[in-house]
């Protein structure tokens, strides 16, 4: 989606909003905590995010990398930055391709900096000479397919007034020539930057101005990116940071508060401005806490459009409903389906059961090494240590499982103590979602959209077990289930191959959405992952390791079975199956031991 429409969208709510900027890193490492970052931050609601390209086009393939990343599997707009420096015209071309295949809708045009080493720009042979050159070759082999943004930079208040006037010229070229909004370089006069907005005002230029806030993280990074930025540092903010300055999180809060009061004046002025745009510097304390100052809260619709992660490329955005076994594995799901044609939609459509990609080639794999996993699950010897490894998940005091990279999520701990129950009993939940009844779509907990459903529990359990549950739960017409081994074979009670739909939302104007079915076809894809992961643990163990035999029998033996409730008003009523099976298991034992034979024969 383009940026202006969503500057557009909230000028029209008179809601305030904000995004995020990033930067390549420089490794490997660097990078996947990046990643990582992003993804956590997510959850502070930014409208959408920017990634810059470093100064001479040295991280051009990273950047490119991270708009992918960040549009299909994060699911967040990005704007990708794009400079002239180092980029003959065919890499332009290129970067541009590159983002439009990730759906990405919004480009920030710049000359850029002079590459590392020089000290004066210069352009390469057949590359663009001014950023309004760049703009014009976007438009012209790409129309208004791009939001355009170009840079602002507040400090030019302060030269003399026919450089000013001449920097305001160039501005409102770039914008006659086809940007659509301003991102501004950072300040911390709050005076020069509206008295900037209203000379950009006063010489017609009307496109969207978004003020660039740089969070004070600490004393010597203030100082060092003000220098590189030339910025004008207040006196009374450096007067107020300088006698705390080898005390990092005493500037921290001082710099918070005092950007803070910076952001609320933008605000408050009658200056049409209603967006912050936040240099997070691949940091997030600093941003988190700006955001909490301020008391700006993310919407709900902006953080979780639809109960799982949407994926903004352009053969996905209209994507609206998944199978909900790959709840926990979203990279996943997005791997084995990308060569899809269709994705499944409105009513299900008939593009529900295309063909899984095979695991082969997919990039299935356990994100923990072996030292990780020795020293999140330990070396368990007994079914009773995986049973409670389980429970620990569930109760929140562990932070991963095979099956699950995160800890589960915030409506799960609803159930969280119900699940730990089923685990000691010998049912390995590894997926679930609680019964909700008319939740609204606020709700921090489960809401979700611009408001839920059936109760869910898919499992891994032994035969013995499964066959004292089973009565009970054929006994309860409201309950559905799958139960499938490793060799493929499946059970079931649905009288129907097609899908159960187990999330809905009802809003206003819209048909009903369902975004989460539970199916046949989908469930016999997913039944080939979910053991893998689980031989994949029992191989970080020692080949003779009484841990790897234990976890590779349990896979070789156990069954995986996914039940449905279909009745939301009794949102306990799944675990009472479960309860009845354990006691039956537990009486069967008690039985077992009361009458094993003493050494002398006799029963005890």
């Amino acid at each position: 989606m383009k940026i202006s429409k969503k500057i557009e969208q909230a000028v029209k709510e008179d809601r305030v909003w904000w995004s995020f900027e990033y930067f390549p890193p420089r490794t490997a490492q660097g990078l996947q905590n990046l990643l990582d970052r992003i993804e956590r931050m997510r959850a502070l609601g930014p409208e959408f995010v920017d990634i810059t390209w470093n100064a001479g086009g040295r991280t051009s393939d990273l950047t490119s990398e991270l708009v992918r990343t960040c549009q299909s599997l994060i699911g967040i707009e990005t704007c990708m930055h794009l400079t002239c420096t180092n980029m003959p015209a065919e890499k332009v071309d290129l970067a541009l391709k590159e983002a439009k295949e990730h759906g990405c809708r919004n480009i920030l045009a710049l000359r850029g900096d002079p590459p590392m080493g020089k000290d004066e720009w210069e352009a390469v042979e057949g590359g663009f000479i001014h950023g309004i050159d760049l703009i014009r070759h976007i438009t012209k082999n790409y129309g208004d397919y791009f939001d355009i943004a170009v840079a602002g930079f507040p400090q030019q208040q302060l030269l003399p007034p026919d450089e000013l006037a001449q920097e305001i010229q160039w501005l409102k070229e770039k914008i006659d020539a086809g940007a659509t909004f301003i991102f501004t370089q950072m300040f911390y006069d709050v005076d020069v930057f509206i008295a900037w907005v209203k000379t950009v005002r006063a010489a017609g230029i009307t496109a969207p101005i978004v003020p660039g806030i740089a969070p004070i993280q600490t004393f010597n990074g203030f100082i060092k990116s003000t220098a590189l930025a030339r910025t004008t540092i207040p006196k009374a903010l450096m007067d107020a940071l300088e006698p705390h300055k080898n005390n990092d999180e005493k500037v921290r809060e001082i710099g918070t508060k005092v950007v803070a009061d910076m952001c609320r004046r933008i605000l408050s002025e009658d200056i049409g401005i209603r967006g912050l745009h936040f240099y997070t510097m691949n940091l997030e304390k600093g941003t988190r806490m700006l955001l909490e100052e301020l008391n700006l809260v993310p919407r709900v619709e902006v953080v979780k459009p639809l109960p799982w992660r949407q994926s903004l490329t352009p053969n996905r955005r209209t994507e609206t409903i998944r199978p909900i076994f790959w709840a926990n594995r979203t990279k996943s799901y997005l791997s084995r389906t990308e060569n899809w044609d269709e994705y499944p939609n409105g009513r299900f459509g008939d593009s529900r059961s295309p063909a899984y990609g095979e695991l082969d080639g997919y990039g299935i794999w356990l994100k923990q090494t072996k030292e990780e996993a020795n020293k999140l699950w330990g070396q368990p010897t007994s079914f009773a240590e995986i049973n409670a490894l389980f429970s620990r998940f569930c109760r929140g005091d562990l932070p991963a499982l095979p099956w699950s990279d995160s800890a589960p999520a915030s409506e799960t701990t609803v159930i969280s103590e119900s699940l730990a129950k089923l685990n000691d009993l010998g049912f390995l939940t590894i997926n679930s979602q609680p019964a909700v009844d008319g939740c609204k779509s606020e709700d921090r907990v489960h809401g979700w959209g611009p408001a839920h459903g059936y109760a869910y529990l898919e499992f891994f359990v032994q035969p013995d077990l499964l066959a004292l549950l089973l009565p009970h739960v054929e006994r309860d017409p409201n309950i559905t289930y799958y139960v499938i081994n490793k060799q493929g074979d499946l059970r079931t009670n649905t009288l129907s191959d097609g899908p159960n739909a187990v999330t809905w939302g009802v809003f206003p104007g819209k048909e009903i959405v369902q975004p989460t079915i539970v199916e046949a076809i989908s469930f016999m894809a997913w039944k080939d992952e979910a053991y893998e992961l689980g031989r994949q643990w029992g191989n970080l163990y020692d080949s003779d390791s009484p841990s790897r035999k234990l976890i590779l029998d349990l896979m070789e033996n156990a069954l995986l079975v996914n039940i449905v409730y279909n009745d939301y008003k009794q949102p306990n009523a799944i675990f009472e199956p479960f309860l009845k099976a354990g006691a039956e298991l537990s009486s069967q034992r008690g039985l077992k031991e009361h009458t094993a034979p003493t050494p002398n024969g006799a029963a005890h």
